[in-house]
């Protein structure tokens, strides 16, 4: 990979609660021979302000974000949710803006933007990335990146090719667990429903870590779970990939 110029996009729930997961997507990559690079202007992806219906303020956001980004041959997200976003809401804030120059940049950038399963599987090119994680894992297919971006079993592949991991399969996986951003916030008692449902599907798989590759779900159904006194801990997908012999 050689002469790629690849940026992190570490997203906000990872910036202030979780930099772990950026860490790991940096061992991670590099392990691979990938050189990161790590673009310090970059912020918010924009999202919460389009879930929301305030797409005039989303438009410096956006601006930001490929001024951020530009140049780079990958953008790489640990998360499917600020991926998607990325992909699918910055062309529709880009033209609202009626600047064309913004049309134009976030054109160029979007697609360039990838979620970090979708990178390792469809630009490198690899399932098998080296790891080891001697634990049963169940994996939960969020929302964004399972009907947003299609990562299909990407994340799936990746896990079951880390050796010592036993995956087993997350009853009703494709529900979605209820976080939604700023849905928990306005409907936190339906969110709760949905996070203790999920919560019960993974106990029911006997599994020691739940897996997923957006650690804003992984928040909610982690603080149902450790609520329940389950002894089930939650990882992101990067954290078990970065994993290594010794390390874990």
């Amino acid at each position: 990979m050689g002469g790629m110029r690849v940026a992190l996009m570490v997203t906000c729930v990872n910036d202030a609660m979780f930099p772990g997961t950026g860490r790991a997507v940096v061992d991670l990559l590099t392990r691979l021979g990938v050189d990161v690079e790590f673009p310090t202007a970059q912020t918010c992806c924009g999202q919460p302000m389009v879930n929301t219906g305030y797409l005039d303020e989303a438009v410096p956001v956006v601006r930001t974000f490929v001024s951020a980004f530009e140049g780079y041959d990958a953008v790489v997200a640990p998360s499917g949710s600020c991926a998607g976003s990325a992909r699918h809401q910055h062309r529709l804030v880009a033209e609202r803006s009626g600047d064309p120059g913004l049309v134009t940049a976030a054109a160029e950038v979007s697609p360039k933007v990838y979620e970090l399963s979708e990178y390792l599987v469809d630009v490198l090119g690899v399932t098998d990335v080296g790891a080891y994680f001697p634990h049963r894992v169940t994996y939960h297919p969020t929302c964004h990146s399972l009907r947003l971006l299609g990562v299909g079993d990407r994340p799936r592949r990746l896990l079951e090719a880390v050796r010592g991991l036993t995956l087993v399969d997350l009853p009703g996986a494709e529900e979605c667990c209820g976080f939604g951003g700023t849905f928990a916030v306005k409907n936190a008692d339906v969110s709760v429903a949905m996070g203790a449902d999920k919560a019960r599907h993974v106990r029911e798989t006997g599994a020691e870590v739940l897996v997923a590759g957006d650690n804003s779900c992984l928040m909610h159904v982690g603080g149902l779970l450790s609520r329940e006194r389950s002894g089930v801990r939650v990882m992101h997908l990067a954290e078990v990939l970065a994993s290594t012999e010794g390390a874990s």
